[in-house]
């Protein structure tokens, strides 16, 4: 059953346009949850739809893809960007 925080962090990631980016860290501030960038990361890890809900979308601060937990893993996640424009 996934918890309140998590349904919060799903919800924020549906609303990243395709083509677009966003850090864990963004999305822990856009939430309220200003110091949960891990929390959020592993909130991505738990999202039953990786697809429908994009957490592919969603990025280190730094940048970098960090991990992806849908088959394939971060290969699969550049795969996604690239796919939508992105180069990484």
């Amino acid at each position: 059953m996934p918890t309140p925080f998590e349904i919060s962090v799903w919800k924020e990631i549906d609303k990243i346009p395709y083509g677009e980016t966003i850090s864990y860290k963004d999305i822990a501030i856009n939430i309220g949850k200003p110091n949960a960038s891990r929390a959020v990361a592993n909130a991505c890890g738990k999202n039953p739809h990786p697809i429908i809900t994009p957490c592919h979308r969603v990025i280190c601060s730094d940048g970098s893809l960090g991990g992806y937990s849908a088959p394939g893993g971060a290969i699969e996640k550049k795969k996604l960007l690239k796919s939508e424009g992105l180069f990484f």
